[in-house]
């Protein structure tokens, strides 16, 4: 019997209910599937179901990998690998629909990384993922709210975001401790021209890393006091991080990439 390793956060989804409302939020038919962290493929059996033209899964454990390779068919490709190391990229010339859900310990470095490495073309159509509910509210947080910070802005820049249905523990085995959330990104087609997305976390590194303070001090500490920027982006150093909205955390990116040019 197999028991789920918590150093890989593995916590599988059993509930039906559930994994029939993963499968229903986007056409599966004739599409090429990615799924991240199939574990003991509950969703990948309902997945394929659907016919989809393709699948991919990128399995770290390898007990769990060879365990796959003897319940699926030849639609479906298998890579016993580390998601983070692994170049999605490289697997098709079209499009993939991509199922996750992700190990806990590493959801928000897995979501960054697409997105950093992110070049004009996007290699997914669809990012079905799911979260720990605490992240997954700082990634759909809206400004004015204690959840806006770095995770909302950079998913923002570059994805629309739409929270799908929060999922209990219970849906689990064995059950995690706190509630979870499934979020489906999209491509966005009009982005902020930021031509390195390190700046972009470099800016609210900065400026969130005293969210409870002034913007007075992280704003110096980039622009050097730059006053003209300020009538330029109409900016109040006496309100905090959490107030400015996407659009003016990209445009001072931009602002900064231009100013070092």
């Amino acid at each position: 019997m197999f028991r789920a390793k918590k150093s890989l956060g593995q916590n599988f989804l059993i509930d039906k209910n559930v994994i029939s409302r993963i499968v229903s939020t986007v056409s599966i038919t004739d599409n090429e599937i990615l799924e991240v962290g199939p574990g003991t493929g509950n969703l990948t059996k309902e997945i394929l179901k659907n016919n989809p033209s393709k699948m991919y899964l990128v399995e770290k454990d390898n007990f769990l990998a060879e365990s796959l390779r003897e319940t699926v068919d030849e639609r479906v490709m298998i890579f016993n690998e580390d998601i983070l190391k692994f170049d999605t990229t490289s697997l098709s010339k079209n499009k993939i629909v991509v199922f996750g859900n992700l190990p806990y310990n590493i959801s928000t470095e897995i979501l960054s990384t697409w997105i950093v490495n992110l070049k004009n073309n996007y290699w997914f159509s669809d990012l079905i993922l799911m979260f720990q509910k605490e992240v997954a509210d700082r990634i759909i947080a809206q400004f004015n709210t204690s959840a806006y910070g770095r995770l909302s802005i950079l998913a923002n820049w570059r994805l629309n975001v739409n929270k799908i249905c929060d999922i209990s523990p219970e849906s689990f085995s064995p059950r995690p401790k706190i509630q979870s959330t499934l979020i489906h990104f999209t491509p966005k087609k009009n982005f902020a021209n930021i031509k390195d997305p390190l700046n972009l976390e470099k800016i609210t590194r900065v400026f969130f890393n005293h969210r409870r303070k002034m913007l007075k001090k992280p704003f110096n500490q980039i622009f050097n006091g730059n006053t003209d920027l300020l009538d330029k982006f109409n900016l109040d150093l006496n309100l905090r991080p959490q107030n400015l909205d996407f659009d003016t955390y990209y445009k001072l990116t931009i602002e900064y990439e231009r100013l070092r040019s």
